[in-house]
């Protein structure tokens, strides 16, 4: 077998003018100097937070919308300027960021102050003490490190499924036992309906001040990635269309900003591969099929064993019955086949009609009910997994199974 020659394609990469002048500008953790369309959301988020210059507490906000609005971007950006005009006036204010989706920062009471701690300078043991003893920890050395304290708790919905609300109503609680700091809180949510669930206590307490991200347009959309790829790529790369549809696809998901953006990225690094001079729409279809399959992957990837085998059966019944729909009680029996299979014991009908309304919270799968007259009444599931991934999850699940 002939050997390619590395070092000659690493050269004539080298000599190749590239199509990205800075791939950093189009990332999502990337924070613009300018965020185009959330003007109102800017001053919002601004004259809220505003008494904190006089170091008067400012209320706890509650921001919520769907992911891509923009809402952790903008948060980062009042408090960038924020924490810079603080500095610059020695005015005795810190910044706490936290993602809660993160493993292993935010599932337990005891790791998320934990992390506050380390955040604002001090350590701590990763476990072993009590809980209560962390808390000690936090109020003993927060007088000494700030007078007060912005705390940004992004994907709270996270945090509470893992840890319980108890936690946030000890948060919200807390200035109470404070004498020479106060702490304010703002919660970021991509859950529309998160706060329903919440302890009434907590959630007064959380949502003095409510902010809802409405989605972007695709004219928005539109306007976004011109104002980011004229900075993030060479001049004249970018082939006409690509930007409009870019943004097409992405107001179809919900106007989602960030998704947007990674359609462009990819589709410029995939370009890029195949040594073309300018991002073309065949490029942006390949990076639309490439991030919706490697989204498939991650999710179906982390799910429970048994969730997995749930999934499989219906692809497989889908597949072999070559029916654009099935309904539970045939996926049910066809699941019983396959879960002894893989060694595993059969949950319930119920359990596993749980398991498919959960997969389609997910957008794996469509579930809806439907009424068979004198029969009662059933779910038929659909497959929202598009045709040319279908059999490249089939056979993830199979390899998970072997």
């Amino acid at each position: 077998m002939v050997q390619r020659d590395l070092d000659g394609f690493f050269e004539s990469y080298l000599e190749k003018d590239p199509l990205f002048l800075n791939k950093k500008i189009i990332q999502s953790n990337y924070t613009p100097e300018e965020i185009p369309h959330r003007d109102k959301e800017i001053d919002s988020v601004a004259s809220i937070l505003a008494p904190a210059l006089r170091l008067d507490r400012p209320s706890n906000i509650f921001i919520y919308g769907k992911t891509g609005t923009g809402k952790t971007l903008t948060v980062k950006y009042v408090l960038t300027r924020l924490g810079t005009l603080c500095e610059k006036k020695s005015i005795n204010v810190k910044f706490v960021y936290i993602n809660c989706k993160l493993k292993r920062v935010a599932d337990t009471e005891y790791r998320l102050i934990a992390q506050i701690i380390r955040e604002l300078g001090s350590d701590v043991p990763a476990t072993g003490l009590p809980t209560d003893e962390v808390y000690k920890l936090f109020f003993d050395m927060l007088p000494s490190k700030t007078q007060l304290l912005i705390l940004v708790l992004d994907e709270i919905d996270q945090l509470v499924g893992k840890a319980g609300d108890e936690i946030l109503y000890n948060l919200t609680r807390i200035n109470s036992d404070l004498h020479n700091c106060q702490i304010s809180l703002i919660g970021i949510s991509n859950d529309l309906v998160f706060s329903n669930n919440l302890d009434p206590r907590v959630k007064s307490s959380l949502s003095e001040e409510e902010l809802v991200f409405p989605p972007y347009n695709a004219v928005q959309l539109q306007d976004i990635l011109r104002h980011r790829s004229t900075l993030a790529f060479r001049e004249n790369s970018i082939e006409d269309g690509v930007i409009e549809k870019c943004a097409a696809y992405a107001a179809r998901e919900h106007g989602d900003a960030r998704r947007a953006l990674e359609l462009l990225r990819v589709s410029g690094e995939l370009a890029e591969r195949q040594n073309s001079n300018k991002i073309k729409m065949k490029h942006l279809d390949m990076a639309e099929e490439k991030i919706e399959r490697d989204r498939l992957v991650d999710i179906i990837s982390t799910q429970p064993k048994q969730h997995q085998v749930v999934l499989y059966s219906i692809i497989k019944l889908y597949i072999d019955s070559k029916s654009k729909s099935i309904f539970t009680g045939d996926a049910y029996e066809y699941y019983k086949t396959v879960v002894k299979k893989v060694h595993l014991r059969p949950l319930t009908q119920r359990r596993f009609s749980d398991i498919v309304a959960e997969l389609d919270m997910l957008g794996i799968i469509c579930a809806r009910v439907v009424s068979k007259g004198r029969y009662g009444r059933t779910k038929e599931i659909g497959i929202d997994i598009p045709e040319q991934n279908l059999k490249d999850i089939e056979k993830l699940l199979e390899d998970i199974f072997s």
